[in-house]
C-alpha cells in the first residue's frame, strides 16, 4: 500500500482516514490559541505540498468535538520569539533529520475481564512497530504483580506472548504505583534514545474497544508529532468530561486549589495549557526528559510535577484533545478514591515546594502559612467531593 505522507513524516494513511475531510487548503494558515491567550500568538504553518494529508490541527464529525492541538505561548521569551515554524516552512535551512518516537505501553494494574479494550490497542502498536522510520521498538511495561495474579491463566499468557510480546519489548517491573511503571518504562526508553527523539506514553487502561475508542486511536499519534514536528518540550493530551465528570471535579476543587495554594504563578501558567494536569496521555521531548529523571520522581501525581518543572524552566508546552475515553469502569470515581488522590496531591505539592524553598532565610514561616491554608483548601474539597459524589 503506498504511504501519503508529509514532510520527512511518513505516516500510514489508513491511520487518518476521519481527518482528510478536514484537511486544511495547501497555502499558508495559522493555529489561533485558547481566548486566554494573546490573541495575535499564531503557530505559522508555512506552505505544506498539497499532497500532504494530515493537518496539524484536525476536527473529528464523530466526536462532534475539537480534537488535535492547541499550542501555548511561549513563556518569557525575549521579543521576536512568538512564532514557531514547522520544518516544512523553514525548508533547507532546518537544521538535521527529525528524531523518532518512542511509544510506552503502560499496560493495565487490574487485568480486564476481557481483551475487547486490549486487542486495538495492541493493533495500533503492531502498526507502529511496523513503521521503522518514524518510531523505534514499543516498550510495554507490565507491573510483576499483574503477571503473578494473571500467570495461571493461559489466555493471558497466549495475549502475552502471542500479542505484547510480539509487537513490543516487554519490561517486567515492580511498581509501587503506575507513576513508577512510567518511571521504568521512560527511562529505559531514554537510554536508548537521542537528542532529537520523543517519548511517547501511551496507558492500557482506557476503553478503546468501542467505536469512539477506536477513533481516538486512529489519531493518537498526533500527539507525539506535535512534539517533533514543532520542537515542543512537553504535550499533554486531554480526555473530554463533562462538568459533573469525577476528574474534572478532583482537578477543579483538589489539583488546581492546592495548587493556586502552593504555586499561584506556575498555576495559572498550567491553567492557560491544559485543564487536564494529572492526565495520562503525554509526550515529552529527549532533552526535558532527562532534565525530569534526574530530579526527585514520584510514585504518583508525576504529570503535575513535570508540568510544574516546565513552567518553572520556561518550556514550551502545548495541549492535544484525545477524545471521549474513559479509564473508569462505573463511569466515576468512588468518594475513598477521590479523597485518595487529593490528599497525595498535597503531600506531592508540600515535598515539592520544601525542596525549592529550603534555601532560603525564613522559608519555615511561609511553609507553616502555606500548610495551614492548604489544610483549610483540603477540607473544602473533600467536603464537597463527598456532597457530589457520595
Amino acid at each position: 500500500m503506498k504511504r501519503a505522507c508529509c514532510p520527512k513524516r511518513k505516516i500510514p494513511i489508513h491511520w487518518r482516514d476521519e481527518l482528510r475531510e478536514s484537511s486544511f487548503p495547501t497555502g499558508k494558515r495559522g493555529i489561533k490559541t485558547r481566548d486566554s491567550w494573546n490573541s495575535s500568538f499564531q503557530i505559522d504553518l508555512g506552505n505544506r505540498p498539497k499532497r500532504c494529508t494530515r493537518p496539524v490541527f484536525s476536527r473529528s464529525k464523530t466526536l462532534g468535538a475539537e480534537s488535535g492541538f492547541y499550542h501555548s505561548p511561549l513563556m518569557k521569551k525575549a521579543p521576536g520569539t512568538r512564532r514557531i515554524h514547522t520544518k516544512a516552512a523553514r525548508g533547507k535551512s532546518s537544521p538535521g533529520p527529525d528524531g523518532k518516537i518512542h511509544p510506552i505501553i503502560i499496560y493495565p494494574f487490574r487485568h480486564p475481564g476481557d481483551y475487547s479494550d486490549l486487542d486495538p490497542l495492541y493493533e495500533l502498536i503492531a502498526r507502529l512497530d511496523e513503521d521503522k522510520d518514524n518510531y523505534t521498538r514499543p516498550i510495554t511495561v507490565m507491573d510483576r504483580k499483574t503477571f503473578h495474579a494473571m500467570e495461571g491463566n493461559k489466555p493471558f499468557l497466549d495475549f502475552r506472548k502471542g500479542t505484547v510480546a510480539r509487537h513490543s519489548d516487554i519490561l517486567d517491573a515492580w511498581c509501587v504505583d503506575t507513576c513508577q511503571m512510567w518511571y521504568s518504562g521512560l527511562g529505559t526508553a531514554y537510554e536508548r534514545g537521542g537528542a532529537e527523539d520523543v517519548y511517547w506514553l501511551i496507558p492500557g487502561d482506557f476503553n478503546y474497544g468501542n467505536p469512539v475508542g477506536h477513533e481516538v486511536l486512529g489519531r493518537l499519534h498526533d500527539l507525539p508529532e506535535t512534539c517533533v514536528e514543532l520542537k515542543q518540550d512537553l504535550c499533554i493530551g486531554e480526555i473530554a468530561t463533562d462538568h459533573g465528570n469525577s476528574k474534572q471535579l478532583i482537578d477543579t476543587y483538589g489539583t488546581f486549589a492546592l495548587l493556586y495554594n502552593w504555586f499561584p504563578a506556575e498555576a495559572r501558567e498550567i491553567r492557560q495549557y491544559t485543564e487536564r494536569p494529572r492526565s495520562e496521555f503525554f509526550a515529552i521531548r529527549h532533552g526535558f526528559l532527562g532534565e525530569a529523571l534526574r530530579q526527585r520522581w514520584y510514585a504518583y501525581e508525576q504529570t503535575v510535577v513535570m508540568l510544574l518543572q516546565a513552567v518553572f524552566a520556561n518550556k514550551r508546552i502545548s495541549r492535544f484533545f484525545v477524545g471521549h475515553v474513559s479509564d473508569l469502569p462505573e463511569g466515576r470515581e468512588s468518594l475513598a478514591s477521590a479523597l485518595q488522590q487529593v490528599e497525595r496531591t498535597e503531600r506531592v505539592l508540600k515535598t515539592l515546594w520544601r525542596e525549592r524553598n529550603q534555601p532560603k532565610s525564613g522559608w519555615i514561616d511561609e511553609y507553616r502559612r502555606l500548610e495551614s491554608q492548604s489544610e483549610q483548601v483540603r477540607r473544602t474539597a473533600l467536603t464537597i467531593l463527598q456532597n457530589l459524589l457520595s
